[in-house]
């Protein structure tokens, strides 16, 4: 307590000594303000008589000495009455500027009518011209003074920390707001050296007093000769595969990034320095952000119940956004991690405090809380995200990829169909084609399953689909033995299928930052891996979209775009950071990990695909397959996950044809995707 009442009356004292600086500072501006404004006037008359005393008339003189001492007061006491008194005049703006200017103007209205008014007699016009000019050029003077002498000393204290030199690229309105906002604020540390600009009749000119020194092709040899330590990039109108062809060339230089994040800040007029941003992985991918047009989303969802399994994740959660935002009956998120589960929940009540959201925590693989969940919400359209998706985790505990990615779709996927869900859409992996590690063969035989109940279903053969359980049956569907259960189910099962995705939990992104921020190395499998990449809200936008499309056992495709290389990813985070590949951040190649191809097949060349009304979505031909034989091979594959099997490798790739287990030295292509799985199932 002592201590405590220390520190409240050292915290007092600190405020009283506070105050009484700004009283201190008040008084001696008041002071200033006296004399200024007589002395002012006496100037004006002083210069009326071409700056001799003598020259000046006494008439003038008596008039103005028995005036100017009232009105000095007055001028004090009308300033105090606008509050120019107790303004902070190191961050004096352009508000106070016009006060302060209104103020005297006013005074000096007054001055001229009361001098000639009062004492009855006239003044020389230039007397009051000049006095009112001079006037408020002191009294603004003395205000701007301090931000004057604070951005002085801000601008030697820079220098002497030697400011940074920057390229600005973009001699437009938005680059013209930049520079004049850098030349502005005292404050900064960087300064505006040269510009680049494509149209050639900016070129070889001045812009704000900065040459514009040439074109994109000139931006090594700009950054060379100028000495440049950081690039902006200013054109917010530019497409995707500009600002990459821009990028790719400043990612050249071991110059720190930014740029400008869109035309918003354009138009509200917000272009600032501190409106810059760090240039984000996905301006390197070369293509416009997808944008699809969700108004069939709104319909679909609006009104409905919808589960979200892994709804903590970085798909499930995003998925849960977007869901929410387009008005459910009710938002039921199921997540296993009880963490991701509480942020999400979190979020989502600050976001849609309307939202009827209902988090459970449980596990996909346990049958009876799964059909606890269906009974008791009825949920009407299911997305499933709950998976297990590293693949040197996945290889390392092959069983519980089984456990958790095969049976637990397996699972959820039957109680969806007993308890009247209108659809169930699987999120799956462009790693389950040609699999070469048991997470995209495991992701492989989810899709098979979903698409054996979805023929199933639609052949009224529902009852057919044996109950799995490792455990005793008391969630028995069939409870009364009568079938009833499986009359008139009409569930449509469908499979979504998509590559990596930019910032989620298992993408390298987040892995190459931290390694940056600790100062390296940067770890790299292989410096030849390729992977295909999308941002997490364009994947779960699609994902939404193509649910409205199916009609059941389809496994839709996702264009992923351009592929991206990994170590050139790596060493454009390095150059972002501000730092050099292999100089400032070591790059070390670990060797592919188990399981991990060199290559992933591009999604677009697969076999049997069918355009859909949006370009970005195709259709994948559902393979004709023995489903009797798949359902009898899943429950072979549950008895060794739960005996723990070590050779359950062999056992998945004798029920997916397709999947090959990775030497990890292979570096070509298969020709044609799923062929052989093709070949093995038709004529069945």
């Amino acid at each position: 307590m002592k201590g405590k009442r220390v520190e409240q009356v050292k915290r007092e004292g600190i405020q009283k000594q506070k105050g009484n600086t700004g009283l201190l500072f008040s008084v001696l501006l008041g002071v200033f303000d006296f004399i200024a404004v007589c002395s002012a006037y006496f100037l004006a008359l002083w210069m009326r008589f071409d700056f001799f005393f003598s020259h000046i008339e006494q008439k003038y003189l008596d008039a103005f000495s028995r005036f100017i001492l009232f009105y000095g007061a007055f001028s004090v006491l009308i300033l105090w009455l606008f509050r120019l008194y107790k303004t902070l005049w190191r961050y004096i703006g352009l508000r106070e500027l016009g006060r302060t200017l209104a103020v005297s103007l006013l005074l000096s209205a007054v001055h001229a009518v009361a001098i000639t008014l009062i004492f009855w007699h006239r003044m020389p016009v230039s007397y009051y011209i000049g006095g009112a000019m001079i006037q408020a050029i002191l009294l603004i003077g003395i205000r701007f003074s301090g931000r004057l002498i604070d951005g002085l000393q801000t601008r030697k204290s820079i220098s002497q920390a030697d400011m940074k030199r920057v390229m600005l690229i973009g001699a437009g309105k938005a680059g013209q707001m930049i520079l004049r906002d850098m030349v502005t604020n005292p404050g900064t540390q960087d300064k505006v050296v040269c510009i680049i600009d494509d149209d050639p009749n900016k070129q070889n000119r001045y812009l704000e007093g900065v040459p514009i020194i040439g074109g994109r092709e000139d931006i090594l040899a700009g950054v060379k000769n100028y000495r440049i330590d950081k690039i902006f990039l200013a054109i917010p109108s530019a497409t995707a595969e500009q600002r990459r062809d821009i990028l790719s060339i400043c990612s050249e230089t071991e110059c720190e990034l930014k740029r400008l994040p869109g035309l918003y800040q354009l138009i509200s007029g917000q272009v600032t320095v501190n409106e810059m941003r760090d240039v984000a992985v996905e301006d390197l991918l070369g293509r416009d952000p997808i944008r699809p047009d969700l108004s069939g989303v709104y319909s679909f969802i609006n009104g409905k119940t919808v589960l979200v399994t892994g709804g903590g994740g970085s798909i499930g959660s995003e998925l849960c956004r977007q869901i929410a935002a387009h008005k459910p009956k009710q938002l039921i998120i199921f997540e296993m991690y009880e963490n991701n589960a509480f942020d999400i929940q979190q979020e989502l009540k600050n976001t849609y405090p309307a939202l009827n959201l209902v988090v459970l925590i449980g596990s996909i693989r346990d049958s009876r809380r799964m059909f606890k969940v269906f009974d008791t919400y009825r949920p009407q359209i299911v997305y499933h995200a709950a998976a297990h998706k590293h693949v040197p985790l996945m290889e390392d505990s092959p069983c519980e990829a089984i456990k958790n990615n095969v049976l637990g779709t397996y699972k959820t996927a039957y109680a969806a169909m007993v308890h009247g869900c209108e659809r169930f859409v699987l999120i799956s992996t462009d790693k389950a084609v040609n699999p070469t590690n048991v997470m995209g063969a495991s992701k492989r035989l989810c899709e098979m399953v979903v698409q054996s109940f979805d023929a199933k279903v639609k052949a009224g053969r529902a009852d057919e689909i044996p109950q799995l359980f490792t455990h005793e049956g008391v969630e028995n569907a069939d409870k009364d033995g009568t079938g009833s259960v499986y009359r008139d189910i009409k569930t449509e099962f469908v499979a979504v299928r998509f590559g990596n995705v930019l910032g989620s939990n298992g993408s390298v992104i987040p892995l190459f930052k931290k390694q940056i921020a600790k100062g390296g190395p940067v770890t790299v499998t292989h410096p030849d891996v390729v992977r295909y990449f999308m941002t997490i809200p364009e994947a779960v936008s699609l994902v939404m979209l193509a649910g409205t499309y199916a009609n059941g056992g389809e496994i839709f495709v996702l264009d992923m775009g351009s592929p991206v290389k990994i170590d050139t990813l790596a060493r454009n985070l390095i150059r972002q950071a501000g730092l050099k590949p292999d100089v400032d951040i070591k790059i070390e190649y670990t060797g592919l990990r188990p399981g991990e191809k060199l290559y992933e097949e591009k999604l677009m060349e697969a076999e049997g695909l069918k355009q859909t009304d949006n370009e970005l979505i195709r259709i994948g031909v559902p393979l004709q397959f023995d489903h009797d034989l798949l359902f009898k091979n899943v429950s072979k594959l549950m008895d060794a996950a739960y005996r723990n099997d070590d050779h359950i490798r062999v056992l998945l790739s004798s029920f997916v044809s397709t999947y090959h287990p990775a030497n990890n030295n292979a570096d070509k292509l298969p020709t044609n995707t799923e062929s052989a799985e093709r070949k093995l199932f038709e004529g069945r």
